[in-house]
């Protein structure tokens, strides 16, 4: 089904209305949405980050009135990047009469808010919650630990390691790959990928080392840049995230480690600075970036900026709030089975291209970008003469892979 996607980039075209009688929302009905994410710890520049997008996606689906009578409202709550805190957090929401999450950093957290999603939603349908997730992507959570609450609108490790492998098997001057995450099941899930679709690839292609650290932990990663020096390594893949990847580029850039670096995340201002010009050449995977070629986007960033005082990294939530308000738009009700029912299959076009929420899995496909920093680019960072350039683009169908996911629908 393709919906019509009343939001603030533009619109889609119309499809059919959810089965059965419509709800209507009371005048005015305030729609809360608890975000649980670090706000304290080693990983709070990274949450916050988070939330200023977040505050800035519902500031303009608000303006827009772009779910209807509906409002939107951002509850924070912090987890310092524990499940078992983000455990209490999730059933606080639940008891003040929250049926909306969100989180992104950390597949561990993932793991716990969407079993306990549908743990309390089998119980208790009453206070049924969505579970949206911007950035958690080990591929199990749409695959064999699925659940039909739970909603992806980031591209899952394995779909991300795709792209980039395809680039770095492809490239004639990489011959030497190590590969460093952090150790829990995201990095994990990296590091399994990365193997299995890099390794032997090519006769003159090999993986030289594989490890893990700590999430949140290390403070000095010197020690790992040596490993990766004396294995000869000349690129590095990592799915490391926050201050561990602004430490370890860092560090090779402070040591002079030549390796290029493939990511998934280093495009956040304060990693770019870290690594400084030394990063010229470094790639990452994305869902945009800020020398895509999409004016509508240009102009938000611009007004993100203004207000923050900070560049604009997660086109991801500004999607995956339009597309909540259209789904609730269309379901003329906040009503967590009914929008759920709306968003699963949902299929409509941005400014990057077309999308569609996989109705098997609930995993969002979209297109997809490897970029390197680069010089001379039209937006470039501040203090860092580089900016990212698109080397390769891929359609959002061409990032699908198959799932073991068997959820089915409540009712």
């Amino acid at each position: 089904m393709k919906f019509t996607k009343a939001v603030v980039l533009g619109t889609v075209a119309a499809g059919a209305l959810l089965a059965g009688p419509a709800v209507t929302a009371r005048a005015d009905e305030v729609v809360r949405i608890a975000y649980i994410d670090p706000m304290s710890g080693p990983f709070a520049s990274t949450g916050r980050l988070g939330e200023q997008h977040f505050r800035f996606a519902i500031d303009r689906v608000n303006a827009a009135h772009a779910a209807g009578n509906r409002t939107f409202e951002l509850v924070v709550m912090d987890n310092e990047v524990s499940p078992e805190k983000s455990l209490t957090m999730f059933r606080k929401a639940v008891d003040d009469g929250i049926h909306y999450i969100t989180q992104g950093d950390g597949s561990s957290v993932a793991f716990a808010l969407s079993d306990a999603t549908a743990k309390n939603n089998r119980r208790d349908p009453e206070h049924a919650v969505l579970y949206l997730n911007y950035a958690a992507v080990d591929p199990a959570l749409t695959n064999e630990k699925c659940n039909w609450w739970h909603f992806r609108f980031d591209a899952d490790s394995d779909m991300k390691m795709k792209a980039l492998a395809d680039y770095i098997v492809a490239s004639p001057n990489i011959h030497k790959v190590y590969v460093f995450n952090q150790d829990y099941s995201f990095g994990q899930s990296v590091e399994k990928a990365a193997v299995a679709m890099i390794g032997g690839k090519r006769a003159d292609l090999a993986i030289v080392g594989t490890e893990r650290v700590p999430l949140g932990k290390v403070t000095d990663f010197t020690p790992y840049i040596a490993k990766m020096r004396a294995a000869g390594a000349d690129a590095v893949v990592t799915g490391a995230w926050g201050a561990d990847l602004t430490l370890l580029v860092k560090a090779a850039a402070d040591t002079g480690f030549p390796a290029t670096f493939f990511t998934y995340y280093l495009g956040a201002r304060e990693t770019v600075q870290a690594v400084g010009m030394a990063g010229k050449g470094d790639a990452q995977i994305s869902e945009w970036h800020e020398n895509v070629d999409a004016p509508a986007i240009d102009r938000m960033a611009a007004e993100f900026k203004a207000k923050y005082n900070e560049n604009f990294y997660y086109w991801r939530v500004v999607d995956m709030i339009d597309t909540l308000a259209a789904a609730m738009k269309k379901a003329d009700s906040s009503d967590p089975l009914k929008v759920g029912k709306v968003l699963s299959g949902m299929k409509f076009d941005t400014p990057l291209g077309h999308e569609e929420i996989r109705a098997d899995n609930h995993q969002l496909l979209q297109p997809m970008y490897v970029s390197i920093l680069a010089p001379d680019m039209p937006h470039m960072f501040p203090g860092v003469p580089l900016g990212f350039k698109t080397i390769k683009r891929f359609d959002a169908e061409e990032t699908r892979l198959p799932t073991t996911c068997a959820m089915k629908a409540p009712g």
